[in-house]
């Protein structure tokens, strides 16, 4: 994380310690004539804008050819920049290599699993593992760090962009190279590879290491831990190119912090929570699906990026003012959707609110993205909600530098079984973790009840209760951990396809859920997948998808909280709990999804002493979030409806947002946020 107490983008001014939260958008001023540049900068003055992300795309700018630089013009936008008081998170603009390079060296661009080549003509067009494309990019990284390096306008560092978006498998022999480089460092040796993939299985078994390739299409199934591996490697090439720009970066510029815009659970290929450690301070780009859940999803997102920043403050790089571009049908935003948005990612712990884009591209294939200034320009709903946000940002200046105040209650999230439990040749190709932790996201946001969501290796003390979905992959050395939490007083519960395999896609013999067996005390003999549209009855009342199970119950302390009611599995146990030490461990063996959760959960929570913080009349109406200041928290109230909202008995000043008559309750309007502040002691 950030190695200065208080980085720059967060200052006022340079030589100014106090802190504030940062405000802007990605910026491409080589999109347009010199004339307009004057004007954006008045602009974002009005708009309240104090940084911007420059020249992400700009390499075939500044080095239009191997030999010719063009500085020019960045030397004049960052001076404009800094004469307007906007500090810069500069791009070592590498995202994209220019048509020159991969003319010249087209075993740069990315192979599929299939043998085709990825052409230029779009972005991200290069190999994570290309030692030709290294060797250009760091020459770029260090004469950018070189040049700007004492700039005044400089205050952050912008790695790439989006790394891995659209290049995270790449299947070329540049990659099968550093491969077998990867699994040499990993294993050790052929005799541990060959037992770790299980070559056993149809005649695989390695005597070279040349023979080793990446996944690449074959006549069936590839090797499941040939797979799972070939994910971890590719996360793990892309960190470390990440870490071969960061360095030159450290060296050349040791005082000025450096990140990577992340896109947590929107990308499944990057394990982030290993990533999370490589950058001075964590950033995020998030975008809005339209879906039932979508506004959960943005809070999941946000809330899990600040988790992965250890709670610390974290920059919301880009998101959008309205539509965008590249979903089946782009959904404009509603009045207050911008605004809600954004103070959402701020109620999790971000300090920095940008776009993309500042300005709406007239050409190019995101020219319907919407941006700060739209084609219709500054004469607009869209820009006036923004100068509107840059007003209440500023408000909010007391919040910045705060932490995350932890809940009670956590969400295990975890790449490896995300990875893995989505692979083929598996009991349902339905199966969607995601999904599942997104559900019970949902069904504590119903509850009004406040819950982290945490990668695994974060310390699970502190969590009284704490539920692990689809936990897969589970290595013996964390089922010893849960069973430590729980024997401690932790209430644990997890689900279906849990404690299946160790951490080499190995099943756990003897039953299932291998390791937590015990623990919870049942065993599952057989997996039940359900087909497609095929539905179970509970005798609770509720109705189940997706999954069943044939458990049986092996411990005679186990509560049976409710059976199968029809099926195969008709009068046999769905939801067990057992009580273990000072805590409990509870099973669910089906999907309930977002709807018939919150009734389970309910019991779950007071089985565990955790409750809503929220007036009973706000439950699943608002959201809450807390940050916690040096001698305050402050309060987050998310208006989760298109209707006004009041809340009685909630005390604490009005900060920015709603309104309270002296002595009156608190009013929220449609789509709005109000922040609160609290004093503590």
């Amino acid at each position: 994380m950030s190695r200065v107490s208080t980085p720059r983008w967060l200052r006022r001014h340079a030589d100014d310690t106090a802190p504030r939260l940062a405000y802007g958008a990605d910026y491409n001023p080589d999109q347009w004539p010199r004339e307009v540049w004057d004007e954006d900068i008045r602009l974002m003055r009005e708009a309240g804008v104090t940084i911007v992300s420059l020249a992400i795309f700009s390499w075939a700018r500044i080095q239009p050819e191997r030999d010719i630089w063009d500085f020019a013009w960045l030397d004049e936008v960052m001076d404009l920049l800094h004469a307007g008081g906007i500090g810069v998170d500069l791009a070592t603009a590498t995202a994209s290599p220019p048509p020159w390079l991969t003319t010249e060296h087209p075993e740069i661009l990315p192979v599929t699993s299939d043998g085709s080549v990825l052409w230029p003509g779009a972005r991200q067009h290069w190999r994570p593992t290309s030692p030709v494309f290294r060797e250009h990019a760091l020459r770029l990284v260090t004469v950018m760090a070189e040049r700007y390096a004492n700039h005044p306008a400089l205050v952050a560092w912008h790695i790439s962009n989006e790394l891995g978006c659209h290049n995270v498998y790449d299947y070329s022999d540049d990659a099968a190279r550093a491969f077998r480089q990867w699994l040499r460092t990993r294993y050790g040796d052929l005799n541990a590879l060959n037992h770790a993939w299980g070559t056993a299985f149809w005649s695989q078994r390695y005597t070279d290491w040349d023979q080793i390739l990446p996944p690449r299409l074959a006549a069936t199934h590839p090797n499941p831990t040939q797979q799972l591996d070939f994910k971890r490697f590719s996360s793990d090439a892309l960190k470390d190119y990440l870490r071969a720009e960061r360095d030159i970066l450290r060296a050349i510029t040791p005082d000025v912090p450096a990140t990577t815009n992340f896109m947590v659970v929107a990308a499944k290929g990057m394990n982030y929570a290993d990533w999370a450690a490589e950058v001075d301070f964590v950033s995020n780009d998030h975008y809005v699906v339209p879906r039932a859940q979508a506004l959960d999803e943005l809070s999941f997102s946000a809330n899990l990026t600040g988790n992965l920043a250890g709670g610390r403050p974290w920059f919301l790089m880009e998101h959008s003012t309205s539509a965008v571009n590249w979903q089946p049908v782009n959904r404009a935003k509603e009045p207050g959707e911008l605004a809600r948005d954004s103070l959402l990612h701020v109620a999790h712990g971000a300090d920095a609110v940008c776009f993309f884009q500042w300005r709406q591209s007239a050409a190019g294939a995101e020219k319907y993205h919407s941006a700060m200034v739209p084609h219709a320009g500054p004469d607009s709903e869209v820009f006036r909600s923004v100068t509107e946000l840059g007003r209440t940002l500023r408000d909010l200046a007391p919040v910045a530098e705060s932490a995350r105040r932890p809940a009670r209650a956590a969400i295990l999230f975890d790449w490896e079984s995300w990875w893995a439990s989505e692979q083929d040749s598996h009991p349902t190709s339905l199966l969607c973790y995601h999904q599942e932790a997104l559900d019970w996201y949902s069904a504590f946001l119903a509850l009004g009840v406040r819950a982290d969501v945490i990668p695994r290796g974060t310390s699970l003390d502190g969590y009284d209760l704490l539920v692990a979905p689809v936990l897969h992959v589970l290595p013996e050395p964390f089922a010893k951990e849960l069973t430590r939490y729980v024997e401690g007083g932790g209430h644990l519960v997890t689900t279906y396809f849990s404690g299946i395999v160790d951490e080499n896609d190995h099943v756990w013999l003897g039953g299932y859920p291998g390791p937590l067996r015990h623990l919870l005390g049942i065993r599952i003999e057989e997996f039940a997948p359900l087909l497609e549209k095929e539905t179970v009855q509970l005798d609770d009342g509720a109705t189940g998808t997706l999954w069943t199970d044939d458990i049986t119950v092996t411990d005679p302390t186990v509560d049976v909280l409710a059976r199968y009611a029809t099926g195969a599995r008709a009068g046999r146990p769905a939801i067990t709990r057992r009580p273990a030490g000072g805590g409990s461990a509870s099973y669910i063996s089906t999907r309930l999804g977002p709807q018939q959760l919150p009734a389970l959960l309910t019991r779950l929570c007071e089985k565990a002493g955790v409750n809503s913080e929220l007036p009973p009349n706000a439950r699943g109406r608002v959201e809450l979030a807390v940050r916690a200041g040096r001698d305050a928290d402050y309060w987050f109230l998310v208006n989760r409806t298109d209707e006004p909202v009041t809340l009685p008995d909630v005390t604490g000043d009005v900060l920015a947002g709603g309104t309270r008559s002296p002595g009156g309750p608190l009013a929220l309007t449609p789509r709005g946020v109000t922040v609160l502040r609290r004093p503590t002691g």
